[in-house]
């Protein structure tokens, strides 16, 4: 689009200084609409032309328009060649810096101005104050605090949420508390930083504090609105079973106060909702709020994507990631990609797996870390150790603790022990410390290789060497170790005398290792243990029960039964499935529902015959 002022001539001898600045302020807010960077500086040429360089409302919007454009440098000679400054002026350049992620220079100008004879505002103290949180630096916002209170803006409710968003961002939420108790006013977004902060300080879970304050904000006379939902629904994810279903109480809030119209234009709520559900393993309610955006964008389509990888359902994943590109014409972006991979990684598409390194190499998104660990998982994961191994070497992305882990256990996964171990010694001397998944990671391997030395070794190294404090996964994979060793007493002794409380993959662990060298009392103890732990957990039952029949114990075994039909708890049938054709074919236990099972099975019975053959001879 291109732009035009009228003639130099007409333009000075019609019009007046007023109406120059007037035409001129709409000439940047239009460079603004449009987002025109060249009619911005059109404009600014002609403020310069006809000597308006030193009014302060054209500067201040010149200013303002610069930092969108993300060029804090032009902003700056604007500031500095207007020779009258004042507050506003200043407030511009501040803000147009945070913009652009420039705190540091923010805060440079901030020194500045309160060394010269201008007097900070209410607009000053509440941008240092998030810049302090920004910035993490709570020396510097006690300091931003203690101005606030001197200068008297102590009761401004924007400054004061400013300083609890400062609070909160550097950890400290009692400090954001107390200037929330000693606000004489507050308002929607006082509550909200409030929850927010919450959130943030390390709860997990809606528990009853949360819930207290959202009674105590309506009790004031503030109504939740869309923010406020959404940063609550986060903590709703959780088994329902045990707990209030707050995330549900939630979205009837949404429909009861006419927040589901704004589903079509808030999509970050209609993403939270959707978020809930999934984690909640309700992914059916989760496809329903999706279905009932109006508009949904990339965001929306990942969240659902995400869901659906999450809760086991590969198929639909990728279904709806293919329907975002056909139906909606959205192209996904890194984050869809790192989405979908997993379910690619569960149906071992390595067809489909590629076609989506491929397209990323094709939108320039193969440097992205978090994308390439993924792709080095769903190669492993697919069977393909050495495209996910050229992955790992590529050069273009600078590798984190992650992206060896993932290329160890990928090692480990196909039975590659000493590779995964090599790659361990090669990550030290790195000098790239290893974490808790790490050492799962290889210990896992040497487990599957039957490396048991070499594994204890490193457990011993880490525990000593880099003060790793042992995790229930780290246990369980020393007591694998120790069980493929037959030393299933010192195995015990580990477990009885573990850091941490054993988990049901400890006395997994221990189980493998009793059915494996014939220990039936030991085996016993750990399913005894491991039903204890899960309790509605089927496939404990029937193994115990299996366990008991063996010895002939009938009596117990029908106990066992009695507790299984008590609780309602049935084991899903054994699965197995192959891709052909970009086709998932699945197969359950004596399952004839398949249109060729008539030839699976006649295939299955020349095996056999060829396998009893195959022993005789």
């Amino acid at each position: 689009m291109n732009f035009c002022f009228a003639s130099k001539t007409r333009f000075c001898t019609t019009t007046t200084s007023s109406d120059h600045a007037l035409n001129l302020l709409h000439f940047i807010k239009l460079s603004l609409t449009q987002q025109s960077l060249k009619l911005a500086q059109q404009t600014h040429a002609r403020i310069l032309t006809l000597g308006l360089n030193q009014n302060p409302f054209l500067a201040t919007k010149l200013i303002s328009a610069y930092a969108t454009f993300k060029i804090p440098t032009c902003a700056r000679f604007v500031f500095e060649s207007n020779e009258l400054k004042d507050t506003y002026l200043w407030n511009s350049l501040i803000s147009g810096y945070v913009k652009n992620g420039g705190y540091s220079e923010a805060f440079e100008l901030f020194r500045e101005m309160c060394r010269g004879d201008y007097v900070p505002d209410d607009y000053t103290m509440a941008t240092m104050s998030k810049v302090s949180g920004e910035m993490e630096d709570l020396v510097a916002g006690e300091l931003i605090h203690g101005r606030i209170i001197r200068s008297g803006f102590g009761f401004d409710v924007v400054v004061c949420n400013s300083l609890m968003y400062m609070f909160c961002e550097c950890g400290k939420f009692g400090g954001a508390r107390k200037v929330f108790d000693e606000m004489p006013q507050r308002n929607a977004g006082s509550w909200n930083v409030l929850i927010t902060g919450h959130v943030g300080c390390g709860n997990q879970i809606f528990d009853k504090e949360s819930w207290e304050i959202v009674i105590n904000m309506q009790i004031e006379g503030v109504k939740p609105d869309g923010f406020t939902v959404s940063s609550l629904l986060p903590l709703c994810g959780v088994d329902t079973r045990k707990r209030p279903d707050y995330g549900k109480e939630l979205h009837c809030y949404v429909v009861r106060n006419g927040l589901e119209f704004n589903l079509g234009s808030d999509a970050h709520l209609g993403c939270c909702l959707t978020d809930m559900y999934s984690k909640s393993s309700r992914i059916i309610a989760a496809r329903r709020v999706f279905d009932q955006m109006k508009n949904r964008n990339v965001y929306t389509w990942t969240t659902i994507i995400n869901g659906y990888a999450q809760n086991g359902a590969s198929d639909e994943a990728l279904n709806v990631f293919r329907e975002m590109q056909e139906r909606d014409r959205i192209e996904p972006n890194r984050v869809s990609l790192v989405s979908v991979l997993p379910a690619c990684s569960s149906h071992a598409s390595l067809m489909g797996g590629k076609q989506i390194h491929g397209f990323a190499i094709r939108k320039l998104m193969n440097h992205d870390v978090s994308l390439c660990n993924a792709l080095i998982d769903m190669y492993s994961k697919c069977g393909s150790i050495d495209l996910a191994r050229q992955v790992f070497e590529d050069d273009s992305f600078v590798k984190d603790s992650i992206s060896w882990s993932s290329m160890i256990s990928g090692y480990g996964l196909h039975g590659r022990g000493n590779e995964a171990v090599s790659l361990y010694d090669e990550m030290v001397l790195e000098g790239i410390q290893p974490d808790a998944i790490t050492i799962v990671g290889v210990l896992s391997a040497c487990g599957r290789s039957g490396l048991v030395d070499e594994g204890l070794n490193i457990y011993s190294s880490v525990i000593n060497k880099y003060g790793i404090k042992p995790t229930v996964e780290i246990c369980a994979c020393v007591v694998d170790m120790l069980g493929q060793l037959g030393q299933l007493d010192q195995a015990l002794d580990f477990v009885k005398n573990m850091p941490v409380k054993p988990g049901p993959s400890v006395w997994g662990a221990l189980v493998t290792a009793s059915v494996v060298h014939g220990n039936s009392k030991m085996q016993q103890l750990a399913y005894r243990c491991l039903i204890e732990l899960e309790p509605y957990n089927p496939s404990n039952f029937i193994s115990l029960s299996n366990v008991y029949a063996s010895s002939k114990q009938w009596d117990v075994v029908a106990e066992v039964r009695t507790v299984m039909k008590e609780r309602g708890l049935r084991k899903d049938p054994g699965c197995s499935w192959i891709s052909i054709n970009s086709t998932t074919n699945c197969f359950y236990v004596a399952d004839k529902d398949h249109p060729c099972s008539n030839s699976v099975y006649d295939m299955l019975e020349s095996l056999v015959y060829v396998m009893k053959e195959a022993k005789y001879s």
